[in-house]
């Protein structure tokens, strides 16, 4: 079966900055994939990559097999913070540019999502809230019929119910077959959700463990196993 992401040996800099090193990665098609890491440890960057959005990396990262960025980029579906769109067009017209540029945006599914979420698609960009402008960014992200989902901190500003009802229904969005990778710091929140988790830290992957690992090797939570690490409480050679 072919893998829904494998990244071999990439390396990323930044002008002079080392961003990532030496990152190895392979995700099955239809799990739910938490990317933790500090503030800072390249989980932005690694998601930008997949995605076609960063350039110039050197190492291989395929999608469904695909190397090449264009074909790439079709089967990601990537909660980008909405650059490029005037202050004053509606959401109703960034929705119709989503319908134009990605064949494989649903309009039925938008439209569940925004019920949902309770967002008037009348509304000007510029009137959001940022709660609202990040419920906004997850519709538009989920409704696409993609093979890839990547939601990088898509919970940031939205209040703590919203975040909790969102958290707890998201699955319905997603295809069985489609993998889903969520970078988000409430990771106590997300827990219950995630099938297996990958951790970045000093610029590359120190731990991928699916949550029963995590429970049966070290009779650690998820929250628990992340602090761990960072914390040096588990160390690389137990990893």
């Amino acid at each position: 079966m072919t893998n829904a992401i494998e990244i071999t040996q990439l390396n990323y800099r930044k002008n002079t900055k080392t961003i990532l090193t030496d990152v190895n990665l392979q995700l099955a098609p239809g799990k739910i994939v938490g990317l933790l890491g500090e503030n800072g440890a390249g989980k932005t960057t690694l998601m930008r990559l997949i995605a076609g959005v960063a350039k110039n990396a050197k190492g291989t990262i395929a999608v469904h097999g695909e190397t090449r960025e264009a074909p790439r980029r079709a089967f990601v579906s990537f909660s980008e913070a909405l650059q490029g769109f005037r202050p004053a067009d509606k959401l109703s017209q960034i929705r119709d540019f989503y319908a134009l540029a990605y064949p494989d945006f649903s309009a039925k599914k938008y439209l569940d999502l925004i019920t949902f979420l309770q967002i008037d698609d009348d509304q000007k960009l510029a009137t959001l809230s940022k709660g609202t402008r990040e419920k906004f960014i997850i519709a538009l992200t989920l409704s696409r019929e993609a093979a890839v989902y990547l939601l990088d901190e898509p919970f940031n500003g939205i209040d703590s119910m919203s975040r909790k009802r969102i958290i707890s229904s998201i699955i319905q969005w997603k295809q069985d077959s489609a993998t889903m990778v969520i970078s988000d710091h409430y990771v106590s929140e997300i827990a219950a959700l995630l099938d297996e988790v990958v951790i970045i830290k000093d610029h590359t992957v120190c731990a991928h463990k699916s949550s029963d690992q995590i429970r049966s090797e070290f009779g650690l939570g998820i929250e628990a196993f992340y602090e761990s690490i960072y914390e040096g409480d588990i160390h690389d050679d137990e990893l």
